[in-house]
């Protein structure tokens, strides 16, 4: 029995010695697996605390602060801080035409920016020793302003009334400026003057000039074979029209496959021809015409022709008495009355035997093969053109007047714009469709210019609604005569456009992007030489 009681009393404490040892065998294996995870933890932190630090001290030098700048007791920061209040004062003092305590304020801040200005000389932070009396009396002079004139309520009110006087001021600036840059935009350089009158003169003089137009031979039948690539451009731009021609030539694979139809007017008739005679472009066929010989072109038929001849219109364009001056310039430039703005409504008539044309602006530069577009699949549209609408400013309730009955019930404010100055038009489509009638229907009813106050982009909105095929957004950029363009687009982009006021052969063209229509004039050209264009 004994032997049993002493078995009875042995086995306890055996089980708290064994459970002692466990519980300090646990403790010893979570206490390592702490500090390898800590170890863990901590190796990845390292790196993001050195970025930290790298952010910090790009942020110290973008914006040139020092170490002791963000001192708390930085004498350095205790001067700027005053200087820029006292600058404040300044200028609230003179204001209240208190000259001479302007003049004091600006004394001491001059002298403030002196000891900054050795302290940085010498590279070594300020001392309260030297800049104590500095200190003080901008400190004594900025009390005696503020205590003397300056409460809040006052100085909100001024700087009100100087913020609308500025306001004032920043809008008759903007709109002289817009008038003077329209001005400029619409005025014919000297050069171009001078190489319209030596290329007419030549033209008259020179029979073997004459004599290389197109007949009845070869050419005159690509004029109308619909296997051929067909572009047309309508213009009074003698060189602009050149670099339009040249570039699509020089980056055409096929260039004798290219036909050029070239509209202008009787004054530049003559010179446009002369000057596409005396020049090759790399086997391009190239017609030049008139509008003026187009017997259909008349009042009866055109409704701008017919708007024209009203007085109301005419005031309007020309003179902008009708509401005292108080419609914008740009909106009375009579070019948008100009025939050769609209004849692009007009291409069926003007080319009867062709099936598909691509239209070109004279401000854009070709710079790859245009070619593909003529195989583009429109789905039954007339219209091939690239899409505007990746800003709300290029769709339509921007371009039209979206309260009018007649808008409101037809067309979708929000519908995407598109752009004018590289288009493929199927003319077999167009014909079909009536699509010039539709464009005379809207030109008619905008006769008071309710609808639409700028430019042949409203018509043509209106015109091609529902009827165009949006085309790949490097088909097209736009931009360059306004605005700036991501290089890579203008890398990418087939067709370049100058479109806004800043054209490449004007003063006022944006310089960083006139070597791209450079590059196709040959400048070494006697007549361009001669009339002095560089």
């Amino acid at each position: 029995m004994r032997r049993r009681s002493f078995d009875l009393r042995s086995r306890p404490s055996k089980r708290r010695y064994s459970k002692l040892g466990w519980l300090v065998f646990c403790a010893f294996l979570a206490l390592l697996f702490f500090v390898i995870v800590r170890q863990k933890s901590s190796s990845p932190s390292t790196p993001s605390l050195i970025q930290g630090f790298n952010r910090r001290n790009k942020f110290l030098e973008g914006f040139n602060i020092t170490e002791e700048m963000l001192d708390p007791h930085s004498i350095s920061r205790q001067v700027n801080d005053q200087i820029s209040l006292a600058k404040s004062f300044v200028l609230i003092a003179k204001e209240s035409n208190n000259l001479q305590l302007a003049w004091e304020i600006s004394a001491k801040i001059h002298k403030s920016q002196v000891l900054l200005s050795n302290s940085a000389t010498r590279k070594t932070p300020l001392t309260m020793k030297e800049a104590e009396s500095r200190i003080r009396e901008m400190a004594l002079l900025l009390c005696q302003a503020q205590q003397l004139h300056y409460d809040s309520a006052t100085m909100i009110m001024r700087l009100k009334a100087n913020i609308q006087s500025l306001g004032e001021q920043l809008n008759s600036v903007t709109e002289k400026s817009s008038k003077y840059g329209q001005i400029a935009a619409e005025e014919v350089p000297k050069g171009l003057y001078c190489l319209g009158v030596r290329l007419t003169v030549d033209w008259f003089q020179n029979k073997k000039l004459q004599e290389k137009q197109p007949g009845e031979g070869l050419v005159a039948k690509k004029l109308e074979d619909n296997n051929l690539y067909h572009f047309c451009v309508f213009s009074d731009n003698i060189l602009a029209t050149s670099v339009v021609v040249n570039s699509t030539a020089l980056n055409a694979k096929n260039p004798e496959r290219i036909v050029f139809h070239i509209v202008t007017d009787e004054i530049n008739y003559a010179p446009m021809k002369a000057w596409f005679s005396m020049n090759s472009f790399r086997g391009v066929s190239i017609e030049v015409q008139k509008f003026e010989d187009f017997s259909w072109l008349n009042a009866s038929y055109v409704p701008v022709l017919k708007q024209l001849q009203d007085s109301d219109t005419q005031n309007y364009y020309f003179s902008g008495s009708q509401d005292g001056g108080k419609t914008p310039i740009k909106y009375r430039n009579p070019k948008y009355l100009s025939m050769l703005n609209h004849l692009r409504f007009y291409i069926p008539e003007v080319f009867p035997k062709l099936d598909k044309i691509v239209f070109l602006d004279d401000d854009i530069v070709v710079q790859k093969d245009l070619s593909p577009l003529f195989s583009i699949d429109l789905k039954g549209n007339v219209n091939g053109a690239v899409e505007t609408c990746t800003e709300t400013f290029h769709r339509y309730h921007k371009y039209l007047n979206s309260s009018h009955p007649l808008i409101r019930s037809h067309f979708n404010p929000d519908a995407c714009g598109w752009a004018f100055g590289m288009n493929i038009f199927d003319l077999v489509q167009w014909r079909r469709k009536n699509v010039t009638g539709i464009y005379h229907y809207w030109q008619e009813k905008n006769a008071d210019r309710t609808l639409w106050k700028l430019g042949t982009l409203p018509p043509g909105l209106l015109t091609f609604y529902g009827l165009t095929q949006p085309l790949d957004r490097s088909w097209h950029v736009l931009g360059l005569g306004y605005t700036s363009v991501d290089p890579q687009l203008i890398e990418k982009g087939a067709v370049l456009h100058f479109n806004g006021n800043s054209k490449p052969w004007l003063k006022i063209g944006m310089e960083k992007y006139k070597p791209l229509w450079n590059k196709y004039i040959d400048y070494s050209h006697p007549l361009l030489q001669q009339c002095n264009i560089h």
